[in-house]
């Protein structure tokens, strides 16, 4: 038999066990569709992440504070200092950034940068104007002159906000594309010195910002940029409300000098002793992004393990239904032995039919894990992903499972006696 007939008989004995042949490709699909789809939802996070920080570049790093160090069991944390080591007080860790902190390093940190001052508002804002107004679902940030720069916004129409708008506290703000087409349509350039109502309190409209997307269901778009002044005032008032203080240097190269220098500014504003350990962090953007990428690595080792696991299951119930298949078409072996059949012709066609289903399992697997994982894509707003790579290795992993689970049945078959096999009830 040549590998043509070989191949069109295998593949007619598949289409003829249809029920069979569906609970095997159907399991080996959900392993597919697992390993498939959960590379492709990283593969979208993965490209979300570093689009969302590149904006800060490799060059930036944030000042926040740390957070204070609980234990189990109460009572106060005690350690004993080797020589030359700083003494951690507990009681130092988890104070906030306080506005005259972040102005006094603003103002001393005379290193080659742009420094940006802000401080999270509110998520759940209400912007009216007239008699319409939005869901409660708007996010108000404050920031200084820098802050639109220093976070990849881009202005559309209108001005940024400036130094005298920060320090004199005045109702101005800059506002997202989705707030603009609220209220002014595709007309977004009318938004500019327009008075519009956050919560009720009034602000003049001073520019629009471009399109930026969102990150993790969060919508930039969806957004007010006001003073840090205005957000203290009417919405974060309280009192353990942290600052952020973002840094971004001209060069790389400059990273380390920029951050060393920063950490020496900021101890004695935070009135920190000698002998004590920092109570802020300083994470650097690539730094960060590293760490993101590399818990997703082990997410991609995660899907790893649970489709070659659901493979492994799906190895077995493949093997079991192919020795079935071997029992059940004893007679048919016997009769094709008899009139000449070679042991090869016979191994081959069950081997086909082995690697057939897998295939059909991978074919349906792939399609359904790049479906399932661009529906998170689409959540992440990124463009529509397919992981080529893992593709092409989930359709070989499911050929090298065809080929093994159809082996040994493929040489059982081969070995039957075509006498007893034609005598086989």
């Amino acid at each position: 038999m040549t590998f043509r007939d070989t191949f069109s008989l295998a593949f007619k004995t598949v289409r003829a066990n249809k029920l069979r042949t569906g609970i095997t490709v159907s399991i080996i699909a959900f392993g597919i569709m697992a390993l498939v789809g959960i590379k492709t939802a990283i593969v979208a996070m993965q490209q979300k992440f570093v689009e969302s920080f590149s904006a800060m570049g490799a060059t930036g790093f944030t000042i926040r504070y740390r957070e204070p160090r609980f234990h189990f069991g109460g009572g106060s944390e005690i350690k004993k200092e080797k020589k030359g080591q700083r003494k951690e007080k507990k009681s130092s860790f988890g104070k906030p950034i306080t506005k005259l902190q972040a102005e006094q390093f603003k103002q001393r940190f005379q290193f080659p940068s742009r420094v940006s001052l802000n401080i999270f508002g509110t998520r759940d804002a209400v912007v009216s104007m007239g008699n319409r107004k939005s869901n409660p679902t708007t996010r108000v940030f404050g920031g200084d002159e820098n802050y639109v720069d220093q976070n990849g916004f881009t202005l559309a129409y209108g001005r940024n906000l400036n130094e005298l708008d920060v320090q004199s506290g005045r109702n101005v703000c800059v506002i997202g594309k989705d707030v603009a087409t609220k209220f002014f349509g595709d007309n977004m350039e009318r938004a500019v010195d327009k008075i519009i109502k956050i919560n009720n309190i009034p602000f003049r409209v001073v520019g629009v910002l471009n399109p930026k997307g969102s990150t993790l269901g969060m919508s930039w778009d969806n957004s007010v940029v006001t003073s840090y002044n205005n957000v203290r005032r009417f919405f974060n008032t309280n009192p353990n409300a942290s600052f952020g203080i973002q840094v971004k240097v001209p060069e790389l190269h400059l990273m380390d000098a920029a951050t060393g220098e920063a950490t020496g500014i900021f101890r004695p504003i935070r009135k920190l002793t000698t002998t004590e350990e920092d109570n802020f962090a300083i994470d650097k953007s690539d730094s960060f992004v590293e760490m993101l990428l590399k818990q997703l690595d082990l997410l991609t080792f995660s899907a790893l393990i649970i489709g070659v696991i659901t493979l492994m299951g799906a190895a077995v119930g493949l093997m079991n239904i192919m020795l079935v298949s071997v029992t059940e078409r004893t007679k048919e072996i016997g009769l094709v032995k008899a009139i000449g059949g070679k042991k090869g012709n016979i191994r081959r066609q069950f081997l086909y039919e082995s690697i057939i289903i897998s295939l059909l399992g991978a074919l349906f697997g792939v399609v359904l894990g790049v479906l399932v994982g661009n529906l998170f894509s689409m959540f992440l707003e990124t463009g529509f992903v397919v992981p080529w790579a893992w593709t092409f290795i989930g359709i070989a992993i499911c050929s090298l499972v065809g080929l093994m689970a159809g082996l040994y049945p493929a040489m059982r078959a081969g070995r039957l006696n075509p006498i007893e096999a034609l005598r086989y009830e």
